[in-house]
């Protein structure tokens, strides 16, 4: 399966063995609750979806790569204790406590979140001494004596035979007690997943354009060389602050993320054109809609494969309006609350403020969502003002809600005014498109691409786009006029035959 289907089953099982009956017992005993192991190949995201379960449903995340690790720090150090056995004191060798069961208690402590999920990532690449405490974990959910907490569910990763030379195939004894899935590149659930994180234009154009080269691996005399989606995206953070320090992006830059030469070349080729497409199309007046005519001419008459480039210089600036728009949205919407809870008498502001800020220190250390980050960090920082504003201004206690209020009614403002600008820049971007390419395959690609995006169709859905909904019911009606007159013609070519 592909890896969003993967990350739904982990999200299923977690829910059903963390289920209790009537009784308050495990609806699936713990003995029952096989761990889940995950085989694919490296780099398609094994590692990332487990921050996003955990992320989404609340729960904590431990999570160790195993070939970090020895029999000692997985196992314990043993020391000599003293007991009594069959009447009689006796020495045994014991055993600390493994680092590995000792991380999620400290997890524990530090969230105060009793349930969630250890990570054991390259599971079946450890050490010939690590083995048999390994498999013994899996099927048991202990090191030596050491019981994972209740409620932590087991989700290990591997890479197939082929990827590394390291693996050891499990048993059967040991596959007959996890959950096993096997996952698979896919393309079309990555650019879902990269529009949300909103990885690079050029990076999502290129693909559009070259599907095949989103996850190569090939064998070579030199070993083996490849291309991956965590290579691709993070080559794009790279990129994307090399921009904001005006650093150049080449061929030797690009090589050491994807480690396939000639897509790696191919890449660096295509990123030379699309900023020669940023330069002579002008995105920026194209979506304030200040375009001259000559562009639209130039479009018209380029080859396909730069009109595609074009179409995603427009859809990745256009994705940019809508994801401020959705922070905005966002942040207005955290902000009311807090001021629903200021008013109801609940908190102060200055708990509020504190609050706010001990989320923001715990998304930091581990959050992969950059807009709730945002969000968070935006949102202390306004408590903040606004505390400091009500203290300068010595506001009287009894006036001090109407001027929050007043306060907040800045940031509704913003909201309506980032709203503003996406609409008009996808306004502006379907006038340039229909004086340039009318009637073409590509807007229709360009309509299905903003369907596609996240953001772009998240505030199409929450506060509409007149030119959108006027070109998706047109496209609409010409695919149902070209399958009438297709039914048409068929049933002519049976009434012939």
């Amino acid at each position: 399966m592909n890896i969003k289907r993967a990350k739904q089953e982990i999200k299923n099982a977690l829910r059903a063995y963390l289920a209790k009956d009537e009784f308050g017992a495990w609806r699936i005993p713990p003995i029952r609750q096989r761990p889940v192991l995950l085989i694919g190949p490296p780099g398609i995201g094994k590692t990332q979806i487990m921050q996003q379960i955990a992320e989404e449903t609340g729960v904590g995340l431990v999570s160790y790569t195993l070939t970090h690790h020895t029999r000692q720090s997985a196992l314990g150090l043993p020391f000599i204790e003293k007991v009594r056995l069959g009447g009689e004191e006796r020495t045994v060798t014991s055993y600390t406590m493994s680092e590995i069961i000792a991380s999620v208690y400290r997890e524990i402590e530090r969230t105060g979140v009793s349930e969630g999920i250890l990570f054991l990532d390259e599971i079946n690449c450890i050490s010939e001494t690590l083995t048999p405490m390994m498999l013994q974990f899996l099927q048991c959910k202990t090191f030596g004596n050491q019981q994972l907490p209740a409620g932590w569910m087991v989700v290990a990763a591997g890479n197939p035979p082929e990827y590394n030379k390291s693996v050891r195939e499990f048993d059967v004894v040991t596959l007959d007690r996890v959950k096993k899935i096997d996952i698979e590149e896919d393309f079309g659930v990555w650019k879902e997943y990269a529009g949300k994180r909103g990885i690079h234009g050029a990076i999502l154009s290129y693909l559009e354009i070259r599907r095949d080269n989103f996850y190569r691996v090939e064998a070579t005399a030199d070993g083996l060389q490849f291309v991956t989606a965590r290579g691709w995206e993070d080559l794009s953070e790279l990129m994307q602050t090399y921009e904001t320090l005006g650093l150049p992006v080449d061929r030797q830059v690009v090589e050491q993320y994807l480690q396939l030469p000639q897509i790696a070349s191919d890449f660096a080729n295509y990123l030379q054109l699309y900023e020669k497409y940023r330069q002579v199309y002008r995105v920026d007046e194209i979506v304030s809609g200040t375009w001259e005519k000559v562009r639209a001419s130039e479009l018209r008459d380029a080859p396909f494969d730069e009109k595609l480039g074009v179409l995603g210089l427009l859809l990745s600036r256009l994705a940019d309006t809508a994801r401020a728009a959705y922070r905005q949205d966002a942040l207005t919407d955290a902000l009311h609350g807090d001021l629903l809870c200021v008013r109801e008498g609940e908190k102060t502001l200055g708990t509020l403020l504190d609050e706010k800020r001990e989320e923001l220190t715990r998304r930091r250390s581990g959050s992969t969502d950059r807009d709730a980050l945002f969000v968070a960090a935006r949102e202390a920082e306004l408590l903040d003002t606004w505390q400091q504003t009500l203290a300068l201004e010595k506001t009287p206690r009894g006036q001090a809600f109407d001027r929050l209020k007043t306060l907040f009614g800045g940031e509704v403002e913003a909201r309506a005014q980032a709203a503003d600008r996406a609409d008009e820049g996808l306004t502006n971007a379907f006038a340039f498109l229909d004086a340039a390419i009318p009637d073409s395959q590509e807007l229709v690609l360009f309509a299905t691409e903003l369907t596609a995006n996240w953001f772009t169709s998240w505030f199409i859905q929450n506060f509409g786009c007149d030119a959108y909904f006027a070109h998706n019911k047109k496209l609409l009606f010409d695919d149902t006029r070209a399958q009438l007159l297709q039914d048409i013609d068929a049933a002519k070519q049976e009434k012939d035959n």
